[in-house]
C-alpha cells in the first residue's frame, strides 16, 4: 500500500483518536466538460473514460474507498453522465458494505432547484449545491476526491492524521523535485506540518521560496534533499462543520477548493494540515497524460500495478469469455476480457474489452478501448453503416501511437501513423483528431478501408 504513514491513535487530551470510518462520507468530483480529454469525453463523463483494458477512471477512487473501509460514496458530475450512471449501478449495485453496515455508491448530476438554477460553477460549488444531502448522512468528515487521478491509496492513515491534529482541513501532499514542482499548486508548511502558504504553479524566485523541510511530514532525510517541495494532490479531508461554514458562511462566492476555499481558509486562521503521500500518483486529465499512464501499465514492473492482491481495483462483473489469441506476435501488452486477436503483431498495446484485431494487423504504442457489444462480420455487412465496416480493426491495418475509442470501425488496410508528426489537428468529421501528437479515433467512428 502506498504511503508510509501508519495509523496511530495518539491521545487527544485524555481520549484517543477514533479509528473507525463509519463517520466518513466520500465525495468524488467528476470534473467539468473534460475539454482536456476531448474527444474521449465527447459522449461520456470524464470518470467514465475506459482505463487499463477492463476498468474506468471512476473505479480508482471508488476502489480506494472500499479498500479503506469507506462505504458511503457520492460522485458529482454534470456532463454526459449516462454511461457513468450505468457503470456505477452495474459495478457496485449502489450498495456496498454488509447487512449491518450499509453503504452506497451513487451519482449526483447537476440539477436546478428553487434555490439554485445554475450548473456547478466549480469543485466547491458542486459540493455546496448538494450539501443539504451530504448533511443527511450525519457524517463528521467529508473526503473530497478527484475522478481523474491514477493512484492507489489507503485513506485511513490520512483521516487518522486529520483527527489527531484536530485540523479543519487536511490536504494530501505529494513530495516533488524542482523539475516537477512548477507544474503543481505548491504548499508551504511550518514545523508542525500546518499549511501557511500556497502558490499556484510558481516559477523562478517564487518557486524557490516554496521550499520546505519535508522531513517534518515523515520523509527521510535523503529524499527530503531530493524533493524539497510539496504539491497538493487535490485530495482533502474536511471537518463537516467547517465545510458548512466555509461554503455557506465565510466564502459564499468561492467556487473552487484548490484555488480559493483552502488558501482562504488557511489565511483566515483555520487549521489546514498537510499529509504526506509517497506512492505513485498521476493526474490523467489530458490526452497525453492519459495515453502514457495507460501504456506504462504494460511495463514489467509498472509504477501503478492492477495486479495488487491486497488492494484490488474493482469494476463491473461482465461475465465475458476469456480472450482468444491465435498465431500472434505479442510484446509487452495487456489484453482485456472477451477479445479476438488473430495473426496480428502487437507491441506495447493495451487492448480493451471485446476487441477484434484481424489478420496481419500491426499495432505499436496503441490504446484500443474495445467495444460495448459483439458484432459478427455478417451483421456488419447487412448493417446500414457506410461500407458495412465491422466493429474492430480490419485486416492488414497498421497503427502507431494512437487511441482507438470504443465501437470504432476501422476498415481493412488502413494506415493510422501520423508520419508527419502533426501535434494538433481537428478532423472530427473524418472520425479522428490529433492531440499532443497522438491520433484519437473517436467513439463509434467509421474509418473506411484503405484510409491513410
Amino acid at each position: 500500500m502506498a504511503g508510509t504513514n501508519t495509523p496511530v491513535t495518539a491521545a487527544l487530551g485524555a481520549a484517543a483518536a477514533n479509528d473507525g470510518m463509519d463517520n466518513v462520507l466520500s465525495i468524488i468530483l467528476g470534473g467539468g466538460a473534460g475539454t482536456r480529454l476531448y474527444p474521449l469525453t465527447k459522449k461520456r463523463a470524464k470518470p467514465a473514460v475506459p482505463l487499463g483494458a477492463n476498468y474506468r477512471l471512476i473505479d480508482i477512487p471508488v476502489s480506494n474507498c472500499i479498500n479503506s473501509d469507506i462505504n458511503k460514496v457520492y460522485c458529482l458530475t454534470q456532463f454526459n453522465s449516462a454511461s457513468l450512471n450505468r457503470h456505477l449501478a452495474q459495478a457496485y449495485n449502489t450498495n456496498i458494505g454488509t447487512h449491518t453496515r450499509q453503504g452506497f455508491v451513487e451519482v449526483l448530476a447537476a440539477q436546478q432547484s428553487p434555490v439554485n438554477k445554475a450548473w456547478f460553477q466549480g469543485t466547491a460549488d458542486a459540493v455546496r449545491q448538494y450539501l443539504w444531502l451530504f448533511e443527511e448522512s450525519k457524517c463528521e468528515e467529508y473526503l473530497i476526491l478527484s475522478g481523474d487521478h491514477l493512484y492507489r491509496m489507503d485513506y485511513r492513515p490520512f483521516i487518522m492524521k486529520h483527527r489527531e491534529t484536530e485540523a479543519a482541513i487536511t490536504v494530501a501532499a505529494l513530495p516533488c523535485d524542482e523539475k516537477r514542482a512548477s507544474s503543481f499548486g505548491l504548499m508551504k508548511i511550518d514545523n508542525t506540518g500546518r499549511v501557511i502558504e500556497f502558490a499556484e504553479k510558481p516559477k523562478g524566485a517564487e518557486l524557490q521560496a516554496m521550499k520546505v523541510d519535508t522531513t517534518v511530514l515523515g520523509l527521510d532525510a535523503d529524499k527530503a534533499q531530493e524533493m524539497p517541495f510539496i504539491a497538493s494532490m487535490g485530495i482533502y479531508v474536511f471537518d463537516a462543520k467547517k465545510m458548512r461554514e466555509c461554503l455557506l458562511e465565510n466564502f459564499k462566492e468561492a467556487d473552487d477548493f484548490g484555488g480559493e476555499i483552502i488558501p482562504m481558509a488557511a489565511q483566515m486562521g483555520l487549521k489546514v494540515q498537510a499529509f504526506l503521500y509517497e506512492g505513485y500518483w498521476e493526474d490523467i486529465g489530458t490526452v497525453d497524460a492519459f495515453f502514457h499512464a495507460n501504456l506504462s501499465c504494460n511495463d514489467p514492473n509498472p509504477a501503478f500495478n492492477f495486479h495488487e492482491m491486497n488492494a484490488p481495483i474493482y469494476t463491473q462483473s461482465r461475465f465475458l469469455p476469456p480472450s482468444k489469441v491465435q498465431d500472434c506476435e505479442i510484446e509487452r501488452s495487456t489484453i482485456g476480457d472477451g477479445c479476438f486477436i488473430t495473426k496480428a503483431k502487437l507491441k506495447n498495446v493495451m487492448v480493451g474489452l471485446r476487441s477484434t484485431v484481424n489478420a496481419n494487423c500491426d499495432l505499436e504504442d496503441t490504446l484500443v478501448m474495445g467495444a460495448d457489444y459483439y458484432e459478427t462480420y455478417d451483421e456488419a455487412k447487412t448493417s446500414a453503416l457506410p461500407g458495412g465496416v465491422p466493429i474492430g480493426i480490419g485486416a492488414g491495418t497498421k497503427i502507431r501511437k494512437a487511441i482507438i475509442d470504443k465501437n470504432a470501425r476501422i476498415g481493412e488496410n488502413c494506415q493510422i501513423l501520423n508520419e508527419a508528426g502533426v501535434m494538433d489537428k481537428d478532423c472530427e468529421n473524418e472520425g479522428y483528431i490529433i492531440r499532443d501528437g497522438i491520433i484519437v479515433v473517436i467513439k463509434d467512428a467509421v474509418i473506411k478501408p484503405g484510409t491513410v
